[in-house]
């Protein structure tokens, strides 16, 4: 399987020519960032030769929808079905002896320092440090003992400290519920996992669905674990690095700002600490980490949260095709949406329930099947030439959106939906797209020449035609 681990990836990668190999000495400080940032969408980039550094490190494993098709063993149009299937029936992981797993080899619990020991970035300009971005956050429910998974961004605050930006989700509700008995929460973090596990982090569930659990229904195989050494929390076992330790109790410390996924900054407040206790790695660790508001950050926030959109506009609208939350929409703010329409009224009934979805979302455009939404051209070609803003906008003012979204009040916003949909009793051919016949099956190359020599070019110098 190509998304086995980690390590599996990274060659699959180098075997399709879409891992760069960067040897140059690079330093951690805005030079990695800069580029693999260069490199976003087209290659992952690995360096080999960071400065001050043995280990080296790795970004854009996934900054495309087919790298994500591929490492579902997929295409494109079956990332959001599979992903859905597996999110409906998790699958129990596979708990391994503490010898058998890869992470366990390098354990260290005395003298931590995070910073000397692994190569973390400074990403960008007004960023307040360095900051771990693509970490699997992994805490337990004491009482019903299911794990929850997430990412959140982490500054290195101290040699064996973290600050922590816990949004208020699953996370920060384990944490609420262990602060106010006095008590610090338990967490792993786990950098260094297959695309499958990592996807599977951000899927939209209720809480004490367990997120490695979603990933062993990715993989159809239970997901190799081990529990860590001074937590009780199960990580993957073929993982790079963990990182554990403990979320204390009433404590909160300066973090931020940092460049978020809308490409701005959020801003400096008081959050939350990690106490590091254990550190446990591979020999020769490959540290990882995701440029913010890159395509792979994108993109993996933008997956999990099509498929919790496509579920909850179908109970509404249950023609619905497709949606897609798009890049230059942060994906998060803007959703496009595909329906079957049946009805008049059907378009706005999925607008209101996309905006239900997410709060997040902040325009939504709905089109017809025949509309690509992937194609943003072809999205701008409806909102042109189906849409009237007289009777096909729906909008709402001061509604809750995102904090990180500089044009809101605090996160109090308008929204804005788009009917670009054909009116059922429309003329045949008044919305008749043209064609020409035969286009989809041609075969450009029939028609064209492999001679481009420079004899044939002379000789529409000496008016000679072309034979």
């Amino acid at each position: 399987m190509k998304a086995r681990t980690f390590r599996t990836w990274l060659d699959h990668l180098q075997s399709k020519g879409r891992l760069a190999v960067i040897n140059k000495k690079v330093s951690p400080d805005f030079e990695i960032a800069a580029v693999a940032k260069k490199l976003d969408g087209q290659k992952a980039a690995y360096f080999s030769n960071v400065d001050g550094y043995k280990v080296p490190l790795v970004s854009g494993i996934c900054s495309s929808r087919q790298d994500f098709a591929d490492a579902l063993e997929t295409d494109e149009k079956g990332i959001i079905p599979k992903f859905s299937k597996a999110v409906s029936i998790p699958k129990p992981c596979r708990l391994l002896e503490k010898e058998d797993a890869p992470v366990k080899e390098n354990i260290i619990t005395e003298n931590i320092d995070i910073l000397k020991t692994f190569p973390i970035p400074i990403h960008h300009e007004m960023d307040s440090g360095h900051y771990i971005t693509a970490a699997l956050f992994i805490t337990r429910d004491p009482e019903t003992r299911k794990q929850n998974v997430s990412i959140h961004r982490l500054q290195i605050s101290g040699k064996d400290r973290l600050g922590a930006l816990l949004l208020p989700r699953h996370t920060h509700h384990l944490y609420k519920q262990a602060e106010e008995q006095g008590k610090s929460l338990e967490c792993a973090i786990v950098i260094g996992v297959d695309p499958l596990t990592l996807l599977a982090s951000q899927a939209s569930t209720p809480f004490g669905v367990d997120e490695l659990e979603i990933a062993s229904a990715l993989h159809s195989e239970p997901l190799e674990t081990v529990r860590c050494e001074t937590v009780d929390i199960d990580v993957p076992a073929r993982a790079e690095i963990v990182i554990e330790g403990k979320i204390l109790p009433h404590i909160r410390e300066p973090e931020g700002p940092f460049g978020e996924f809308p490409k701005y900054y959020g801003p400096r407040s008081d959050k939350e600490i990690v106490q590091v206790t254990a550190i446990s790695h591979r020999h020769h660790p490959i540290f990882y980490t995701i440029i913010p508001a890159g395509y792979e950050h994108l993109l993996l926030g933008g997956i999990p949260r099509e498929v919790s959109l496509l579920e909850s506009i179908r109970q509404t609208v249950p023609s619905v095709a497709a949606v897609h939350m798009s890049p230059g929409g942060t994906c998060r703010y803007h959703a496009i949406v595909s329906i079957k329409k049946r009805n008049e009224g059907e378009a706005k009934n999925a607008i209101l329930a996309a905006f239900a979805n997410s709060f997040d979302i902040k325009h939504v455009v709905v089109a017809d099947e025949d509309v690509d939404i992937f194609n943003m051209e072809e999205v701008e070609w409806a909102i042109a030439t189906r849409f009237q803003a007289s009777k096909d906008m729906v909008v709402i003012h001061d509604a809750q959106g995102s904090k990180l979204d500089p044009s809101t009040d605090n996160g109090l916003g308008s929204k804005t939906g788009f009917d670009c949909t054909i009116p059922l009793n429309s003329e045949p051919m008044r919305y008749k797209r043209i064609t020409i016949p035969g286009y989809d099956e041609l075969n450009l190359q029939d028609y064209l020449s492999d001679d481009a020599s420079e004899s044939k070019r002379e000789s529409f110098e000496t008016d000679k035609v072309l034979t």
